[in-house]
């Protein structure tokens, strides 16, 4: 190789790149802790409504460490996320000393049964409410199932003037909605909207009429549900209705099967 012009101009080269190289990454780290690119503003673009800026300013001022360019961003965001309603948080350099902070609060959906809140995607996450919010509970890893017919049955059930208060699958999978007016519906493990459809659709011809409080409905009949009136547990005079005050109401011209 001593007597190959060409192979010692290469090396020659590639030993002067690695020299050039090294030079560009020691001046980066001399820059980078020059204090006169300290950072000297921390700033929250977006307003918070759970999350005060005393709470952000311990987290910047922990986690902040070295000059504009030596800031470790994701460590940072990271630390911040690690706040009660934090959801997400992004972070930005702008030259040439100010870091800016956005940050993404959970927005509370409901309660979660023993413990804890559900957002408006289905997350779970700790945080204290003094807010009425409707209450989920089911097996781990539900929430975000349990949002998803949160909605559908919102809408379904709007038709009626209701509103689910309580949503709860079972450890079986088995569903049941506790409405705003008290009722109590069994939709079962099975075609859940359809049944919800059905017991909706029946609604102004059987329990609109009844002019009774109806204290629970079982949906899981084929052909109809069947219901149970407080007012007519254990009245004899009352015909039609069994002794526990369940009565059925059939959403179509057929008994309940």
């Amino acid at each position: 190789m001593w007597d190959d012009p060409r192979a010692l101009s290469r090396l020659a080269d590639a030993l002067y790149a690695v020299v050039v190289a090294a030079l560009v990454v020691t001046a980066a780290l001399w820059v980078s802790r020059l204090p006169v690119f300290a950072v000297r503003e921390v700033r929250v673009v977006e307003a918070t409504a759970h999350v005060s800026g005393e709470q952000i300013a311990e987290v910047v001022r922990a986690g902040v460490h070295g000059n504009f360019f030596a800031v470790d961003l994701p460590q940072l965001r990271a630390a911040l996320e690690g706040l009660p309603w934090v959801r997400r948080v992004a972070l930005r350099r702008v030259w040439p000393d100010r870091i800016e902070v956005a940050i993404e609060e959970h927005v509370p959906l409901a309660r979660w049964s023993p413990q804890g809140l559900v957002n408006t995607h289905g997350e779970l996450f700790a945080g204290a409410h003094d807010g009425a919010l409707p209450l989920f509970g089911g097996p781990a890893g539900s929430a975000k199932e349990i949002t998803i017919q949160y909605h559908l049955f919102s809408k379904l059930l709007a038709d009626i003037g209701e509103a689910p208060r309580e949503i709860t699958i079972s450890a079986r999978r088995a569903w049941r909605v506790k409405l705003a007016g008290g009722m109590t519906l069994d939709l079962g493990r099975e075609r859940v909207e359809e049944r919800l459809e059905r017991f909706v659709a029946a609604w102004p011809r059987t329990i609109a009429r009844m002019g009774r409080r109806v204290e629970h409905a079982d949906l899981r009949y084929p052909n109809g549900f069947a219901v149970r009136i407080p007012e007519l547990r254990n009245d004899k005079d009352k015909g039609g209705g069994a002794p526990d005050g369940t009565r059925p109401a059939p959403a179509t011209g057929k008994a309940p099967a």
